[in-house]
């Protein structure tokens, strides 16, 4: 696989005079490598003047939300459109998103099309709670949440996604899926995508794990097999946590090379 994608999710956290020191301090501990992607997502209100002082070559952004209509009557919403040129992914059906805000699975397929349509790739989440676990229930949760995000995806569009395994469960909550998990995760995630959308597809896309990441778990989810990087949570609100993540994925592709 490619370069290893590391995406920061500050979700309902920092001003925006917290999140430009925050990016400030960041980009002194983060090196530029090739074959690591860093991505943030700030809210909504701190995208613009983070993106201003920002490099692009160190840092790419992305949307935490946004409405799947391009335009119109939607008091307080913000759609693909107007982030079009200011971010280059956007997270779509995250756990929160589906169970705090119900957002529906025709929600996210339309929010899924949205971002393809305007040029900004889609970071689909996918994953099961624990009480769908505990029934055995993980393989039918993500053959769902993937068929429904991607129904009206093209096999050229399917190539370009990122696919984001983020079991309900182990968000925030200090539990840790372990490596052999999610590597039957991501196994099961290509397995559907292969289905859908061919062989190549399959390879093609990018496979991240979300869930209680932290500086000491972080190399052995990068090393889990079929893994291409991480969605973060609370460890990406501490700088120095985040850098060593970071640091952590280069080494890791590194591993790879050798």
């Amino acid at each position: 696989m490619g370069k290893k994608l590391i995406i920061a999710n500050w979700k309902m956290n920092l001003t925006v005079n917290e999140a430009s020191l925050f990016v400030h301090k960041l980009a002194d501990l983060i090196e530029v490598h090739r074959d690591v992607e860093v991505v943030l997502a700030p809210t909504l209100l701190a995208l613009q003047s983070v993106s201003l002082q920002t490099n692009h070559h160190q840092f790419k952004l992305a949307a935490q939300n946004f409405y799947w209509r391009d335009h119109g009557a939607y008091t307080g919403e913000v759609s693909a459109n107007q982030l079009r040129g200011l971010v280059q992914y956007a997270l779509v059906g995250h756990s929160e998103r589906r169970h705090v805000f119900d957002e529906r699975p025709a929600d996210i397929r339309s929010k899924v099309q949205a971002a393809y349509r305007n040029g900004i790739t889609p970071v689909l989440c996918v994953g099961e709670t624990a009480g769908e676990r505990a029934i055995g229930e993980t393989n039918d949760v993500l053959h769902d949440q993937l068929v429904g995000g991607l129904s009206n995806v093209t096999s050229e569009e399917a190539e370009s996604i990122v696919i984001a395994y983020e079991p309900v469960w182990a968000i925030g909550t200090g539990k840790n899926a372990v490596p052999g998990d999610v590597e039957a995760a991501t196994k099961a995630i290509r397995s559907q995508v292969k289905h859908l959308f061919g062989v190549e597809t399959a390879k093609k896309i990018r496979v991240l794990y979300g869930g209680s990441v932290t500086v000491d778990n972080a190399a052995s989810y990068l090393a889990a097999s079929g893994v291409d990087g991480l969605l973060i949570g609370g460890a990406s609100l501490d700088v120095h946590a985040f850098a060593d993540i970071v640091k952590k994925a280069h080494e890791q592709s590194n591993k790879g090379k050798k």
